[in-house]
């Protein structure tokens, strides 16, 4: 496995499928025959890349769902109206064999075959496992009945169907990470009375310093968000939630927002290698070199993959392309809340190492607030920024391209970047933009140059700022760019 010293998880199976008669093919090559389990964004997004490079072979894919494929990190949008399902919803696929409301029941993997849930078995080359992840519900005394099913008007918050499930005008949702608050400010938007409990003496207390978390506090409870922080729900009562004060919480919905668990079941069930996730390496494969997995179902090599590059990842390798990640190192993770109204970005892990400059800036009155930690060369290792819409876009570009900043540091967070003695960085073109929609760069240079010559007009073509809308400023950044290389 990438990123342990060791190579490919797994042997090598070859020869001839036992009981088929039939030879098996390679992993790669022309005419392979893929199946992929799971249809979230994630499967989707394999299935899209392995047609983008030129896969030619029968591709199958078993979405569990009965609808099309959404992008689910916008399901918060559905609360308040700001969205619908139809402007969730994933591009179609064409040349994909897809099959809503079927799963996989069973992997024959000396067959190479999957069995599903319609009780027929279709046969595999490569198997790719994209069956994603399951809200985690706490343990709290009430929560399910005595056969485990979860009692009325309690869900997670993982599908179109959870969406259905928030009812009535007092909601309660547990968990202030990201989830959670973004759910929590979307339901005040739309009108609901929320309260949101957690554990933590604020919102995202994992992510954020005090006075990061301070603002976004106040942001959320001048929407309206009542707010019970260092609180832990102790026991679920009908229409009622007690607190470990024993201090009582009405409810119509009660929204656990409270962390996700891998699908593992189906690989484990497989004698795959399994832990907290499916084990895999840098280019997706399994203990079995004839499955693969991505996304929330597995534990990569390099923690930092992410399902949208173990998708690229995986399409890339079974079409014989370079595998650009290198196991994920050197990715620089960036994390936007997606919060209307508010501008909250954290660059690397929001913490400081030992030698780095620390340049801080706060002005309470305007709710703006960045920490930002540089290495000896000048560069960003990491940041936390709040109401700083435009130098949160000019540092990310600075963050990801490795490149040092100004002098003027004030004013490159006053948004009036000092004169630089050379041109600004280029962001690479495989570098994602709009993070709700996964638009990179090069998306938006191929719509710039197809005549989407505005950020409106590349907004409707690629979907980039549709989301949150936290990436407005660097389209429109880029839409400058692209016209002045344009002839």
């Amino acid at each position: 496995m990438r990123g342990t010293g060791r190579g490919r998880p797994g042997g090598t199976e070859t020869g001839t499928e036992a009981g088929t008669g039939t030879e098996t093919r390679a992993e790669t090559g022309t005419g392979t025959r893929v199946v992929i389990v799971g249809g979230g964004p994630v499967g989707h997004r394999v299935a899209e890349r392995l047609r983008h490079h030129g896969h030619d072979g029968p591709v199958t894919l078993l979405d569990a769902e009965p609808g099309p494929a959404y992008h689910r990190v916008l399901l918060p949008s559905l609360l308040d109206g700001t969205l619908t399902p139809a402007d969730l919803r994933l591009p179609d696929l064409p040349d994909v064999h897809l099959r809503h409301g079927v799963s996989a029941a069973g992997i024959d993997r000396r067959r190479r075959q999957v069995r599903t849930t319609e009780h027929d078995r279709l046969p595999y080359d490569t198997l790719v496992l994209a069956t994603g992840a399951r809200p985690h519900l706490p343990p709290v005394p009430g929560l399910r009945h005595a056969s485990g099913w979860l009692v009325e008007g309690v869900t997670g918050l993982r599908s179109l169907a959870d969406c259905a499930r928030v009812r009535g005008d007092e909601i309660v949702v547990l968990g202030g990470g990201p989830l959670g608050v973004e759910t929590a400010a979307a339901l005040r938007r739309g009108g609901r009375n929320v309260t949101l409990v957690h554990p933590g003496p604020y919102p995202l207390d994992d992510r954020l310093d005090a006075a990061a978390g301070g603002l976004l506090t106040r942001h959320l409870a001048e929407l309206g968000v009542r707010l019970e922080l260092g609180r832990v729900a102790a026991g679920v009562l009908p229409g009622k939630l007690a607190l470990d004060d024993e201090w009582l919480l009405a409810w119509d919905t009660l929204l656990c927002c409270t962390g996700v668990r891998p699908r593992t079941r189906l690989a484990a069930a497989a004698g795959l290698a399994v832990r907290a996730g499916v084990l895999v390496d840098g280019e997706g494969r399994t203990s079995d070199p004839a499955i693969r997995a991505v996304g929330d179902c597995t534990e990569p090599a390099d923690s930092l993959f992410t399902g949208w590059e173990q998708a690229e990842a995986v399409a890339r390798s079974l079409t014989g392309r370079r595998v650009p990640y290198g196991g994920g190192a050197g990715r620089r993770p960036v994390f936007r809340l997606r919060v209307p109204g508010l501008t909250l970005g954290v660059l690397g892990d929001g913490g400081a190492g030992a030698g780095d400059e620390i340049v801080t800036y706060r002005d309470q009155v305007r709710g703006r607030y960045a920490r930002l930690a540089l290495d000896t060369a000048g560069r960003l290792t990491s940041a936390v920024l709040v109401g700083l819409p435009q130098a949160l876009a000019t540092l990310t570009q600075l963050y990801e391209t490795g490149t040092p900043l100004p002098a003027g540091r004030l004013a490159l967070l006053l948004g009036r970047p000092a004169p630089r003695s050379g041109p600004p960085p280029a962001l690479p073109p495989e570098a994602v933009v709009c993070r709700c929609n996964n638009v990179t760069k090069a998306a938006l240079a191929d719509a710039f140059a197809a005549g989407a010559r505005e950020p409106g007009a590349l907004a409707d073509a690629t979907r980039a700022t549709t989301g949150c809308g936290s990436c407005a400023e660097e389209v429109r950044g880029l839409c400058r760019e692209f016209a002045e290389s344009t002839p």
